[in-house]
């Protein structure tokens, strides 16, 4: 508590006794995200050197495919960690294993469904893009060498959950570290060395996406995990339980599959607008990505906490773990913005070497400010309502920010061919799901 003396005759508000584990917590999580958002930049650095611009834009498109499929699947991470969590902070050892076993059945049931319908996906997706066709086909070439990691990118999306809900910052850096650091290895031989251009890409990702599942499975079996998985199989089939998971994972699915929506629309709106366009956005939305993957560090501490206090049914701390959790937030995402608009040509130069697209970016680049300023607090209440597994709230948010707050613009946007527009509606995305979630944060303190 804050005490006053005859030297400090101003109340000074004591840390919170969580503050330490939570910023070591966030701090690990920062450097696990940090090499995500590092490989896809050297994806882009490769390919945005490359003499034909075509390549980046194919990778774009296809990453919209991608990104709808897999963030689809977003609830088995997100999931995962708040139910692991609240486990934990019940002291239940057998819930534990037991989320790991039937999140990662599922995982693997729908990564192989994945791959049978890799076809019909491919089709479907580059059927509804708008692209060039020389663009088209560089996309087409990066989605069939990529398609084939889908198991593993649900696997590994469990394992990160499963992790992060126990507070094993470590394991999560290892993970990263190992497989986003062999994606830049494989870039370099595949796109650079080979000249495999956006099919190289592709294979990279896919072959790192195997290398980080191949730690996890080391990690998980060296503290015995295949033997204390295999003394719960029996529990495993629980149809209450599983009703439960469905329910949440349910929600989730939902709430991102809206805020993929928006984003896949948003790049699919950008290449109307022209390749030159589409590649400038392109390189706008990666500062983005690099700057979410840093919130979201603070984002998974915060969930892996909520959810470790309100299974444990100490909700006392819930209200500063909102306060460090959304000043730490904004500041960081804030200070992203201001680094890339005050010095855009460096930084933008890292990405790619051609002046024209760094000229474009530059007129847009402002809007990086209510972009990431508003989306750092949409982020943090997304961790914190997903510790406590709240996905009715998260759904209920995303869709009406999705609905209200993005699409109206961005329809407009498109019919008067205005990037600035785009923008406009990205920001109404982002402000809508900070005030809906917000509104929902008194509630969830009673």
């Amino acid at each position: 508590m804050a005490k006053n003396t005859p030297g400090n005759p101003i109340a000074v508000p004591a840390a919170p006794a969580f503050l330490p584990s939570f910023l070591k917590l966030a701090a690990a999580n920062i450097i696990s995200n940090l090499m995500v958002p590092l490989a896809g930049l050297v994806d882009t650095a490769f390919l945005g050197h490359l003499d034909d611009i075509r390549y980046l834009g194919g990778v774009a498109l296809a990453t919209v495919i991608f990104n709808v499929v897999y963030w689809s699947f977003g609830f088995l991470r997100m999931g995962t960690t708040g139910t692991t969590a609240q486990a934990r902070g019940r002291g239940d050892s057998a819930g534990l294993w037991l989320i790991l076993l039937r999140n990662g059945a599922i995982a693997l049931g729908f990564g192989l469904t994945i791959l049978l319908l890799q076809t019909p996906i491919r089709e479907l997706g580059f059927t509804l893009l708008t692209a060039e066709p020389d663009v088209r086909a560089a996309g087409i070439a990066f989605y069939n060498a990529r398609i084939w990691d889908a198991p593993a990118v649900l696997l590994n999306l469990v394992l990160m959950g499963w992790f992060l809900g126990r507070e094993k910052g470590r394991r999560v850096i290892a993970l990263s570290m190992v497989g986003n650091g062999s994606n830049v290895v494989f870039d370099y031989v595949f796109i650079n060395l080979l000249g495999w251009a956006s099919a190289g890409a592709g294979l990279a990702t896919a072959l790192s996406q195997y290398m980080t599942l191949l730690v996890g499975l080391t990690l998980l079996a060296r503290e015995g995990g295949f033997g204390r998985l295999w003394a719960v199989l029996p529990q495993g089939w629980n149809p209450q339980a599983i009703r439960g998971l469905f329910l949440l994972n349910r929600d989730i699915l939902v709430r991102t599959f809206a805020l993929v929506l928006s984003f896949a629309l948003f790049t699919n709106f950008s290449s109307a607008l022209g390749t030159q366009t589409l590649a400038a956005n392109t390189l706008l939305l990666q500062v983005v990505t690099l700057s979410a993957y840093f919130i979201d560090g603070i984002a998974f501490a915060t969930e892996s906490f909520a959810g470790r206090y309100f299974g444990s049914g100490e909700r006392t701390d819930l209200r500063r773990l909102l306060q460090v959790g959304g000043g730490s937030s904004v500041a960081l995402g804030l200070s992203f913005a201001l680094a890339f608009v005050l010095f855009p040509q460096p930084l933008f130069g890292v990405l790619t070497g051609h002046r024209d697209v760094i000229a474009i970016v530059q007129t847009y680049v402002g809007w990086l400010i209510p972009v990431l300023g508003l989306g750092a607090i949409a982020y943090m209440l997304d961790g914190y309502f997903l510790g406590l597994t709240a996905g009715k709230v998260l759904r209920n948010a995303t869709v009406l920010a999705a609905g209200v707050g993005f699409l109206p613009l961005a329809l407009v946007a498109q019919s008067v061919g205005s990037a600035h527009l785009l923008w406009l509606a990205l920001v109404g995305l982002m402000a809508a799901r900070a005030l809906t979630l917000a509104w929902a944060v008194p509630k969830s303190l009673r």
